[in-house]
């Protein structure tokens, strides 16, 4: 059987555009101080070793995060990952990273660690702008085991936008959904805050997200930080730490720590419902539906 209370820590962070020395020396930092709050894992936002804005008009070669881009394992993680398991801590933060195989390319991602060290990496698979000046797509979905059980990761657009992610992730038992995320003014008030209340009562599980802070290179971002969750009530959410990120004061920078119990996570949808005789979600329709698009030739024309 899986636990169910875990203590999770996630900061509004104010990564320094380019400076990723300080950033780390910051980013450990912040572990030691959830490893004293008690916390069994920490997050850390999308980017928060390099920060985020692009510079449109630098060719790619030349821009921040393809200088700054570092392959999973490399110097940060290992530096990262030994301090994960002094401390025992479960830690994921945004990184450029670079790919094994082909140095040209370069990934919006996430670093991922154990109390036992490194795990893995996440690239970010939906993409909006500008990150396509600069990142490829991923393709892969990201699940940590945890003794928690699993646990869904992804990364901003790819939570706000396509529900199908979230939805894998529940279906595969994550009572769990962590959000790294980099999203500021120019994204407007209700893009955030609305979706992720919706996923909270749909879903049934615990959101974690974890949002830069304040003035990146051009950009302002929105912080709210937060770990949100079901409540009480019948269709309901609560802010178990943090808040709203357009709440007054959120782009302060600062850690958020709750103690929560993921036996709260109903994941009523995903269950198997007797008076139907399965579950409500139908992935079994929904993959000829999607198949069907697929072999249409005009679709996405």
């Amino acid at each position: 059987m899986y636990k169910d209370i875990i203590t999770i820590s996630t900061v509004a962070f104010h990564a320094e555009w380019g400076d990723k020395e300080r950033n780390l020396n910051r980013i450990l930092g912040y572990m030691e101080a959830a490893a004293k709050k008690g916390s069994d894992l920490l997050l850390l936002p999308e980017m928060a070793l390099t920060s985020y804005d692009d510079e449109p008009d630098v060719p790619v070669a030349e821009k921040m995060q393809h200088k700054l881009a570092e392959t999973v394992p490399g110097p940060t993680s290992e530096i990262v990952a030994a301090k994960a398991k002094e401390l025992g801590l479960y830690v994921v933060f945004g990184m450029p990273i670079r790919d094994d195989e082909k140095s040209d390319v370069v990934y919006n991602g996430l670093a991922v660690f154990s109390p036992e060290g490194l795990v893995g990496s996440y690239h970010k698979i939906h993409l909006p702008a500008p990150e396509p000046n600069w990142a490829t797509r991923g393709d892969k979905p990201f699940i940590l085991d945890t003794p928690w059980g699993p646990v869904g990761i992804a990364i901003c657009y790819d939570t706000y936008c396509f529900p199908e992610l979230m939805d894998y992730y529940v279906a595969k038992g994550c009572r769990l959904y962590l959000n790294p995320t980099a999203v500021c003014h120019a994204h407007g008030e209700h893009l955030m805050d609305d979706t992720i209340h919706a996923q909270v009562i749909r879903e049934g599980i615990f959101i974690a997200s974890a949002n830069l802070a304040g003035l990146d290179k051009d950009n302002w971002f929105w912080g709210g930080s937060s770990v949100l969750g079901p409540g009480k009530g019948t269709w309901d959410y609560h802010y178990y730490a943090g808040g709203p990120f357009v709440a007054p004061g959120s782009d302060e920078e600062a850690m958020y720590t709750a103690t929560i119990d993921l036996s709260l996570a109903t994941r009523f949808l995903y269950k198997h419902n007797p008076s139907v005789g399965g579950t409500d979600w139908r992935p079994d329709l929904y993959k000829k539906w999607f198949e069907e698009i697929c072999s249409d030739e005009s679709y996405g024309k």
